[in-house]
This record gives structure tokens, C-alpha cells and sequence, in this order.
């Protein structure tokens, strides 16, 4: 095995063991495979780091290849992109951050992959912007090796599937709503292109990134511009893309029915209203109820 051939897909006993044989067989370390300074030193990933702790080794180098200094520094610094990770953009973010904030404790240091990083940033770069964030420069891409060096690469291959692997989390903060009163969500529900009563459900519940999946059955509300048979698939295209508003909307369950309603644009739609379907919403039961009575004011 040489040095063209070490990358290393993913965080376990085999990606590990991958890892000891290729630096054993390794002969130089070119310049990607630094070699630890003497300051360098292995400590373990403590439960206070969220963004690092039980990623799949327990120990890390510190000075960190952010150059932290300090597991205090390390802690204050990791913690800062909790909240991107929390919308979902990537599902191999979490391992291109963790290999820079804690690197796995080695007798040298392993970059992430140049298209690790450029696959991160494509998708999680956009939800910075949103914020007022750019992408920053500690992370330019072009610092890091071509994927023939040894580096970490991407987990995620989002050209093995007919359907899209990895989700575009939007700028959206959508919210489940809270049902006022039935005059109030009827005036939603006029206001907005469509309106469907859905079933959701969380098909990968361990893994680092959601997919959801709604049954084949749905009550058609309101279809507005959407022909009903463009619906089902139309809601299961959003479920793909907007990682971030369904994530919102389960709130960590596993399933649940959902009153939604939004707008069409183009060749997707946009959800911005959404309620929880259950026997205490009375008022929700009513509106769904009265809708098909119901004259919207022009």
C-alpha cells in the first residue's frame, strides 16, 4: 500500500487499522504528512467538546491543525459550529471539523481531503451566508491535499443514488405553529398555494444526517397551481432538500401526521406553515373540518 492509495472513507475498527498500515508502509511523509511537533501531545476528547466527543476515537493531538493550543481553547472554538451542524448541511461535516479540531492521535498529522472540504463548504457555506457568515479562510480548501495524498475522505457519495444524497438545508427558520384559533389557520390556509395533511417519518435515526420519508397516502387539502398528481412527489422532493424545516417540524420524533401548507415556486415547493396533528389540537380538527365549506375573501 502507498501513499497514493491512503485515504481513509470511514470512522471505525477497519478505517483505524487502515490508517497504522498505510503509515507503517509509508515511506516519506511529503507535505501533507507532518510531523508532530515536539510541544504535541495525545489527550483524551472530553464530553464537554459535543462537537468531537464520540466521533469514533477517543484520543486526539493537541496543538490541535487549528492551531489551538489549550483543550480549553479547543472547547470555546468547536463549540462556535454546533449550530451549523445542528441545520443538517452536510452529513460528513462533522468529521471535516473534527479532523481539524481534534485530529486523531497518530505519530503524524492526517489532512482532510481537498473534496472533503469542498463537499462540506458547497453545502454548508450557503447557510453561513445566510447568517452574515463567510466561509473562513482557516478552512480554504486549497489548503488541504488532492485525494491521491494521504488525507480523509468523504463518507457521503452522492452519485450512487438516483435520489439526492445530501440535503440543501435552506435559510428558512420554518417552525411548527401553534393552532390560535380555527379563523386563523383557515386565513393561513387561503393564504398559501397548497395544503396537505401528511404522515413523516425518520428513516435513519442513527445517522450523522436525517432522511425523511412520508407515507404513499396523504389528504389533499388544497392543491392551488399543483396537479394532484404532482403532489406526493413534489412533498417528497422537499423532504430530500430542506433538511432544515422538516427537522424543525419532527422536533427529534420519529413520526408524526402534519397539517403543512406553502407555495409552489417553480419545480419545488416551499413549506412555511406547519401543525401537529393530534386529539388535543381542536382547534386544528376544526379548520381541516370546516375548510371544504370554507369561502376564502379575494
Amino acid at each position: 500500500m502507498d501513499a497514493a492509495n491512503c485515504r481513509f472513507p470511514k470512522l471505525s475498527m477497519q478505517w483505524l487499522l487502515a490508517v497504522f498500515i498505510c503509515l507503517l508502509t509509508w515511506g516519506s511523509p511529503g507535505v501533507y504528512g507532518y510531523f508532530l511537533r515536539s510541544s504535541s501531545r495525545c489527550m483524551l476528547i472530553p464530553r464537554s467538546m459535543a462537537l468531537c466527543h464520540d466521533i469514533g476515537y477517543s484520543e486526539m493531538r493537541i496543538p490541535n491543525l487549528l492551531e489551538h493550543e489549550t483543550m480549553a481553547e479547543v472547547i470555546q472554538q468547536s463549540s462556535s459550529w454546533l449550530p451549523l451542524l445542528a441545520r443538517e448541511c452536510h452529513p460528513d461535516a462533522r468529521i471535516f471539523l473534527c479532523s481539524l479540531f481534534a485530529p486523531i492521535c497518530l505519530d503524524r498529522f492526517i489532512y482532510p481531503c481537498h473534496s472533503l472540504c469542498e463537499a462540506v463548504r458547497n453545502s454548508c457555506a450557503p447557510i453561513m451566508a445566510c447568517y452574515g457568515y463567510p466561509w473562513p479562510e482557516i478552512l480554504n480548501c486549497n489548503k488541504f491535499p488532492a485525494d491521491h495524498n494521504l488525507c480523509i475522505s468523504a463518507i457521503t457519495d452522492e452519485t450512487t443514488s438516483s435520489r439526492r444524497t445530501v440535503p440543501r438545508a435552506s435559510c428558512r427558520d420554518c417552525e411548527l405553529e401553534e393552532a390560535s384559533t380555527a379563523k386563523e389557520i383557515l386565513e393561513n390556509f387561503c393564504a398559501t398555494d397548497f395544503t396537505v395533511k401528511i404522515r413523516i417519518s425518520r428513516k435513519n435515526v442513527t445517522s450523522t444526517i436525517s432522511a425523511f420519508d412520508m407515507d404513499s397516502k396523504l389528504e389533499v387539502l388544497k392543491h392551488g397551481p399543483l396537479l394532484r398528481a404532482e403532489i406526493h412527489p413534489r412533498l417528497q422532493h422537499w423532504l430530500d432538500l430542506d433538511a432544515t424545516c422538516v427537522h424543525n417540524i419532527m422536533r427529534g420524533t420519529h413520526a408524526g401526521v402534519y397539517v403543512i401548507s406553502g407555495e409552489v415556486q417553480n419545480d419545488k415547493v416551499v413549506v412555511n406553515k406547519a401543525y401537529a396533528w393530534h386529539k388535543k389540537n381542536r382547534n386544528l380538527q376544526q379548520a381541516v373540518r370546516r375548510w371544504k365549506h370554507h369561502r376564502c375573501r379575494a
